[in-house]
């Protein structure tokens, strides 16, 4: 039995004439930011890794920094190497922040809304396991390229 909420688009794109997502582009702002400072200062000298690093255990998100810095600067390809999650943070920052822009312009603002049924929140968990599953086994395939580079600075 479908219900009326089954039938509805999963996903709909719709203007609004103000915005409901401030904290959104707050966030991106603060992320590009953040990756900008990095193509244009370098890495931070911090270590950000987690202690099963050290034993050479990476994380889904193990070359995020570094991806992101590739990914400010323009060269894709380094920072798929070390992460893709960093290319989709990064770039969708950029489009959030392009959409206040315009919504700042035009006074409308691109919302997407998702419509939620048990059905469709089960399936997008299990996607969701599924993508981080994979890749954790892809960072991990690329351990000795994680770890190069990464004792922590005294």
């Amino acid at each position: 039995m479908t219900t009326v909420a089954d039938r509805r688009p999963f996903v709909r794109l719709h203007i609004e004439r103000r915005d409901r997502h401030r904290w959104l582009t707050a966030l991106a702002v603060l992320a590009l930011a953040i990756a900008v400072a990095m193509a244009v200062l370098g890495l931070p000298p911090v270590d950000f890794h987690g202690p099963l690093h050290k034993f050479g255990i990476m994380d889904p998100l193990c070359g995020g920094t570094r991806a992101a810095r590739y990914t400010a600067q323009g060269n894709l390809s380094e920072a798929w190497r070390y992460n893709p999650l960093s290319i989709v943070i990064v770039c969708g920052a950029a489009l959030i922040i392009v959409r206040t822009v315009v919504g700042f312009i035009s006074h409308r603002w691109v919302t997407i809304s998702i419509a939620w049924t048990p059905a469709r929140r089960r399936w997008a968990i299990v996607i969701i396991i599924v993508l981080v599953a994979l890749l954790e086994i892809r960072q991990q395939m690329r351990a000795d390229l994680l770890m190069a580079g990464t004792q922590t600075w005294v």
